[in-house]
């Protein structure tokens, strides 16, 4: 499912939700983001207010996510209602804000709507799991029994 994040509104949630995130920053949050969304295998497009900084190029490259601001004529916010209004498929949108008029929106086009301090929650115990790896098989570490041995040296001409 595509997420469509009203930026400003999710930062002042993780400053809000605890003294840890106070300092967090734009650039910041969207490297978060980028590895929450690549750790469930999703995309999602983050739209701020205004112009943001001069120099954008942190906030290019990221695998799976889009960053954009509105500009100086233009809200996040009519951005992102644009956006859920012109999509083809509403129903698979998760529209992230605490914004009454986004979720009102999402909710009329029968989108997902989260609200921006449930998602970073949400967000923030997947982050916190250790990634899982498979786990090694314990012959790696323990060598193979004199009988294993004995099998793969026989299998291999080599007794």
């Amino acid at each position: 499912m595509p997420y469509l994040i009203d930026g400003h509104n999710l930062l002042y949630a993780i400053r809000g939700s605890s003294e840890e995130f106070a300092g967090m920053n734009e650039a910041i949050m969207c490297s978060v983001m980028n590895e929450y969304f690549s750790r469930i295998r999703d995309n999602a497009f983050i739209i701020f207010d205004g112009t943001g900084p001069s120099d954008k190029s942190l906030y290019y490259g990221f695998a799976n996510l889009s960053v954009k601001f509105s500009g100086a004529d233009l809200e996040a916010d009519d951005i992102i209602i644009d956006e859920i209004n012109s999509d083809s498929a509403p129903r698979r949108l998760v529209v992230v804000s605490s914004d009454r008029k986004l979720r009102l929106a999402a909710s009329k086009r029968r989108a997902t709507s989260l609200a921006s301090e449930d998602f970073w929650h949400m967000a923030l115990e997947k982050l916190n799991r250790k990634v899982r790896k498979n786990p090694e098989p314990s012959e790696k570490h323990k060598g193979l029994t004199d009988a294993e041995t004995d099998d793969w040296m026989r299998i291999f001409g080599l007794k």
